[in-house]
């Protein structure tokens, strides 16, 4: 998609499992790898897009955004589910470009908005989505739909 000083964005596939494996270590997800390449499988059957920063070796970044048809907007509505630098390469431009492909993704996909939930606390991802052009519009609120044993 793009490229910037040896840094391509580009569209996840099964074979970057063990690259994201480890990029998601880094956040303190511990993710078994047979269970990544399910949902990573999953992810990649549903409207959206998962795409990766890399730059000659493992990810240096992700971000996951889907799409979808609401009541309350006339246009889709791109869904930002992850978003993530490794922290070694944290203020290097990383996630604006992961930003930038995903947004153009949502408009090819007739998007009119992307919402990303992020926490209210002050934080490196509260501070990024205020500095390109998100803005809060209140809490989020979540359910579980099954019991956890």
């Amino acid at each position: 998609m793009s490229s910037r000083h040896g840094l391509s964005i580009r569209a996840a596939n099964s074979g970057d499992l063990d690259g994201l494996v480890d990029l998601l270590k880094t956040a303190g997800e511990i993710i078994a790898r047979d269970k990544l390449a399910s949902r990573l499988n999953a992810l990649l059957d549903q409207p959206g897009a998962l795409l990766i920063a890399d730059e000659w070796g493992p990810p240096s970044g992700l971000i996951a955004v889907h799409w979808h048809s609401t009541l309350t907007a006339d246009l889709k509505v791109g869904w930002i589910s992850a978003l993530l630098v490794d922290p070694e390469r944290r203020r290097n431009g990383v996630a604006r470009l992961l930003l930038k492909a995903a947004s153009q993704a949502a408009r090819s996909a007739g998007c009119g908005e992307l919402v990303l939930h992020a926490p209210t606390a002050p934080g490196d991802l509260r501070t990024f989505c205020l500095a390109t052009g998100f803005v809060e519009t209140g809490e989020a609120f979540t359910r579980p739909l099954r019991k956890r044993a």
